[in-house]
């Protein structure tokens, strides 16, 4: 194994330094393909396509049998995501208290869908189909802060805290 080289992804020179020091220290572990996986995600934010080769090589697996664990756990992402993560619960309780109105706000507000991330990855929205917390429906998570009882206006509140206000 030589030194760790650097790949060119869409304008971004992506270093496999680390990726190559997790993968190391799994060298013969079988069953080790989850907990990689974890940990490079951990240090790259999403799961690279370079990375996944690299990944392919040294665990001796296919590409597509590590797409098809990435895919299957909703852990996992194959694309970049934002530095907010942004969640909006549409589970049974938070359904019923209009949940949708919360979604289309966001919407509204970033400019961009469920499951998208926003051009300057500053935020990625998703909507979820439980968060636990039917108490305090209708419920929106941005990163680990859990927001409850939200109307549209409580919920712009909140993203006020994260979003810079246009110049």
């Amino acid at each position: 194994m030589g030194k760790a080289k650097k790949q060119s992804l869409q304008d971004e020179t992506v270093d496999l330094s680390m990726a190559e020091k997790i993968l190391v220290h799994y060298k013969d572990v079988d069953g080790c393909l989850i907990p990689v996986l974890q940990k490079i995600q951990n240090e790259y934010g999403y799961l690279r396509e370079t990375i996944i080769n690299l990944v392919s090589e040294r665990l001796n697996m296919s590409v597509s049998e590590i797409i098809g664990v990435a895919t299957f756990y909703s852990q996992f992402h194959l694309k970049p995501r934002g530095k907010h993560i942004i969640k909006v619960c549409c589970g049974t309780a938070c359904h019923v208290k209009n949940a949708k109105s919360l979604s289309a706000k966001i919407v509204g507000r970033l400019k961009i869908n469920a499951n998208e991330t926003t051009e300057d990855r500053m935020f990625t929205f998703e909507e979820v189909s439980c968060l636990g917390a039917c108490g305090i429906a209708p419920v929106v998570v941005v990163d680990k802060d859990v927001h409850g009882t939200l109307s549209p206006d409580k919920l712009e509140d909140v993203l006020d805290r994260y979003v810079k206000p246009a110049a």
